[in-house]
């Protein structure tokens, strides 16, 4: 006698199956209802809070490291009321002239960063001893800087965070939530980048400098170097039967100088505008995918400034019937603010290369070109 065994399988098989979808419709007619009564909102509120809470605690602690970091490095070099100063300076605020009306507005602005420089560099000079080196005071000044950024940041989170709770706004939190990954990779950097200050490394922003003292090292000098505005210095060299002037920021200190208003000064005061091309070679940010060290070239002036610095050197050469070339050294702002890499390196050796190439075929022989180094100088000397 035969016996059929296929029969019980498919029905075990089937209650299975009427299981699964009986599971599935209860469990999103709960979801529904949840949705419906704003629980499940809720709960996702909630997560997107403890993982945004979590990373806060991370900045806060990049914020305190830093901060402490400067404390120590104030009360190293001797400095009389480390805590003062540190409190101070890491909260510091810049309140922007008023724009709805733009007569003078760069002049306006220069005067609030020059003030806002100056200030805080009184601030940490008066806490120090006399022989304190002035290498010393830019680096402790840059720190600080780094020191406000993460405590704006980290203040800036915890804002929009609480702000968000307080209001029941969930879409304010899913905001933050979705923005924190950008926030924290910016954030990182900057605390990666005090290690570095401290230790006084150069960084990827130095490429600019970096090529300008290649350069003056390269070409034959007949002048210089020496200082011509405030923390900028400058060189006269011969290339090609062509008059070189090469400006950057005064090494090894932390800082960017005032390339702008050198350059309007040597071309107006020392040239009497007799100036053929303004070459400014800078680093860039990279967009994703391209190569660290790659460079380009393009026309106008290569400068990360907000407008003071930048703008003098456009109306010298409007002025003078200059051309404006730039160099951009690409690289990532992680790249940018923590300690050189090979390939930034690499990439300011074809950046010359691709400098003295740049004079030759766009000037003549007896021709005057000002190459400008911008960036910060740290750890890069005359």
């Amino acid at each position: 006698m035969s016996v059929n065994t296929t029969m019980p399988f498919i029905s075990s098989s089937s209650d299975l199956a009427t299981w699964i979808i009986a599971i599935s419709i209860l469990v999103s007619t709960v979801l529904s209802i949840l949705a419906f009564l704003g629980i499940a909102q809720g709960l996702q509120v909630r997560i997107w809070r403890n993982q945004i809470e979590a990373k806060l605690r991370v900045l806060e602690s990049y914020r305190n490291t830093v901060r402490d970091e400067a404390r120590k490095k104030l009360e190293k070099l001797g400095a009389h009321n480390p805590d003062e100063v540190v409190n101070t300076v890491i909260e510091y605020f810049v309140i922007e002239p008023v724009s709805i009306e733009p007569i003078d507005i760069i002049k306006r602005l220069e005067k609030v960063l020059r003030t806002e420089e100056e200030r805080i560099e009184d601030i940490v000079s008066r806490s120090l001893p006399k022989d304190v080196s002035d290498v010393d005071k830019k680096n402790i000044v840059t720190l600080l800087a780094i020191a406000n950024v993460l405590n704006t940041l980290y203040k800036f989170v915890r804002h929009i965070l609480l702000l968000g709770i307080k209001t029941k706004n969930a879409m304010l939190v899913a905001q933050l939530w979705m923005m924190m990954p950008f926030y924290m990779r910016i954030a990182k950097a900057y605390f990666d980048a005090a290690k570095i200050i401290n230790k006084g490394i150069p960084i990827g922003d130095a490429a600019g400098p970096l090529a300008a003292y290649k350069l003056m090292k390269m070409l034959r000098l007949e002048a210089g170097p020496k200082e011509v505005v405030k923390d900028t210095m400058y060189s006269v060299h011969s290339f090609e039967e062509r008059r070189v002037i090469i400006v950057k920021a005064r090494g090894p200190g932390s800082t960017v100088g005032r390339p702008g208003e050198a350059v309007e000064k040597i071309v107006n005061e020392e040239l009497e505008g007799n100036i053929a091309a303004i070459i400014t070679v800078d680093a860039a940010l990279k967009m994703e995918g391209e190569e660290t060290g790659s460079i380009a070239e393009g026309t106008g002036v290569a400068m990360g400034d907000p407008g003071p610095e930048k703008i003098r050197i456009e109306r010298v050469a409007v002025a003078h019937g200059a051309q404006l070339y730039a160099i951009a050294i690409k690289m990532s702002l992680e790249e940018a603010i923590t300690a050189i890499k090979k390939e930034i390196v690499d990439g300011v050796e074809k950046a010359v290369d691709r400098v003295k190439k740049l004079i030759l075929e766009t000037t003549k022989p007896g021709d005057t070109v000002i190459v400008v180094g911008v960036g910060n100088t740290l750890g890069v000397a005359q």
